[in-house]
């Protein structure tokens, strides 16, 4: 097997883990944090909550478009340079926001932060591959899956958590420190890739044809439910137009004799299947991530930081699965932990639709642990066969890819998510207002009896209106409910149909 310099130099495994980890929960912690502060951020601008979504979505359409063509960037700047470059740029773009005095500013240094956030994920992923031997593949995954996972799931009680006792220049302002220890930790601990391979002038065509497909895309996954999708104009045409971008890149990528990202990696079948299954993965645990807080705050009335807080079964038994996982596959198939993995999520999820108005904290920590050890069955094993099939020379371009693409599905997840509990509540409000009939002798009988407690207050007619409002308000609350419900079988459902094609991922390691 061959070394790489950090081995050489008997830098131990644990300080390079450590080293590029530290990076890659903040810039992951860049996204999910600052979604509980809109709110604060829009009434510290005067702005409405639609102008300042775009200090999520500058953040997440830079952050995307760094996350291919990073494999590139390493290779032409070298490994620890363009490391210690791109976390400056980070803590570059968290003191802007510090400062912004307008909501113009904030944007930018969101934009900044994003082109120094992107590239962490897939060089992580790539950097401890190469520094583990391929029998510990997967305690690499394991540690990076820590990084990926709780980040996420964490994120939002921990943004709760600094804006409701400090403010939300707080989810800035500790990035500085972490990006300046984080400078002193690379530049001591990481090394320039071995495998490092000569690159030409960059892609200047492949990389605008990139961003222009990604952001054309989250404007639209951002306001299609907003102004009514394809009922929309504009947005069928951008979404046209989004979809030629996308086509223009991969061909223009496939042809050009310098890419800035090598999408034949796709061509690798292992590749491929395991891309698709990691990403149906984070499909799920998006799904459920986003729709149970959701649920907690909007129906039952949480605050942010208690339905964050709703997510920490999922992380403490991430982190027992982390260790159990990374055990479990040097000597259980891979194969079969990713379908029981499968199974965990489906039916854990499933579970979730049995949720009601009298649904309680502590009806959520069950499921969530069982939901967290399903996340890293599937999570683990799937990443390090993925990539297993790779040349190490494609490694850094292939983890980009496997990145981009989990990016992607989970974008277009939060979109569906949102757009499914406006339409489908819409659905059940239609069919449950019929109920409200005077030939329902239920419906009567209620009205009555509350019509009569009303009567202590004001007159029949008003007490009669009042009544007929508080049983319309609890119509709509029954009807987000139902949709709810149906979120929650909609996504339980591909966990169970992905499983026989788990059986279709090879261990073999490529030469």
């Amino acid at each position: 097997m061959i070394k790489t310099i950090e081995q050489r130099l008997n830098i131990p495994i644990w300080v390079i883990a450590f080293t590029i980890m530290i990076p890659t929960i903040a810039s992951i912690l860049g996204t999910s944090t600052v979604t509980v502060a809109v709110p604060h951020m829009a009434g510290a601008f005067g702005s409405t909550r639609d102008e300042v979504t775009w200090v999520v979505t500058g953040y997440m359409i830079t952050h995307a478009i760094m996350l291919p063509i990073s494999g590139w960037l390493e290779n032409y700047f070298g490994r620890r340079q363009f490391l210690k470059a791109i976390t400056i740029i980070f803590g570059i773009g968290s003191l802007i926001c510090v400062l912004a005095t307008n909501l113009n500013m904030l944007i930018l240094g969101r934009i900044i932060q994003g082109i120094g956030g992107g590239p962490f994920m897939p060089l992580s992923q790539a950097i401890l591959l190469q520094v583990y031997p391929k029998e510990k593949h997967g305690l690499a995954m394991g540690i990076f899956s820590i990084a990926v996972m709780v980040s996420a799931i964490m994120g939002p009680a921990i943004g709760g958590y600094l804006v409701d006792n400090f403010s939300w220049q707080a989810l800035f302002l500790i990035n500085i420190p972490v990006s300046i220890f984080s400078i002193a930790l690379i530049h001591s601990n990481i090394m320039n890739n071995p495998n490092r391979l000569k690159v030409k002038n960059p892609d200047i065509v492949g990389i605008i044809a990139l961003a222009m497909w990604l952001l054309s895309m989250q404007v639209v996954l951002d306001k299609g439910q907003q102004y009514g999708w394809f009922d929309c104009d504009w947005i069928c045409w951008l979404t046209g137009f989004s979809a030629v971008c996308f086509m223009f890149f991969i061909v223009w990528e496939l042809e050009s004799e310098n890419p800035i990202t090598n999408v034949r990696v796709f061509s690798n079948m292992n590749f491929f299947i395991g891309t698709v299954l990691a990403s149906f993965v984070n499909m799920i645990a998006y799904a459920t991530l986003v729709a149970l807080p959701m649920f907690l705050q909007n129906l039952m009335g949480y605050t942010a930081q208690l339905g964050g807080a709703s997510m920490i079964a999922r992380s403490l038994s991430c982190f027992v699965a982390i260790i159990v996982v990374s055990k479990l596959v040097t000597f259980i198939d891979s194969k079969i932990l990713i379908a029981v993995g499968f199974f965990l999520l489906g039916s854990t999820t499933f579970v979730f639709t049995n949720i009601s108005l009298e649904y309680s904290f502590i009806n959520t920590i069950l499921p969530n642990i069982i939901f967290g050890f399903g996340v890293i069955m599937t999570f683990i094993p799937i990443s390090a066969l993925a990539l297993s099939t790779l040349p190490k020379t494609q490694l850094a371009s292939g983890a980009g890819m496997h990145s981009l693409s989990k990016c992607v599905v989970t974008s277009i997840t939060v979109s569906m998510i949102n757009t499914f509990i406006a339409r489908l509540s819409q659905a059940h409000q239609f069919y449950l207002v019929g109920n409200l009939s005077q030939y329902n002798n239920v419906f009567q009988y209620k009205l009555s009896m509350l019509t009569a407690k009303l009567m202590h207050y004001s007159v029949y007619h008003v007490a009669n209106i009042k009544a007929n409002a508080l049983l319309y308000k609890e119509l709509l609350v029954q009807a987000k409910l139902m949709a709810f419900v149906d979120v929650f079988a909609i996504f339980a459902l591909p966990a169970f149909l992905l499983i026989p094609f788990v059986f279709m991922l090879k261990e073999k390691q490529s030469k």
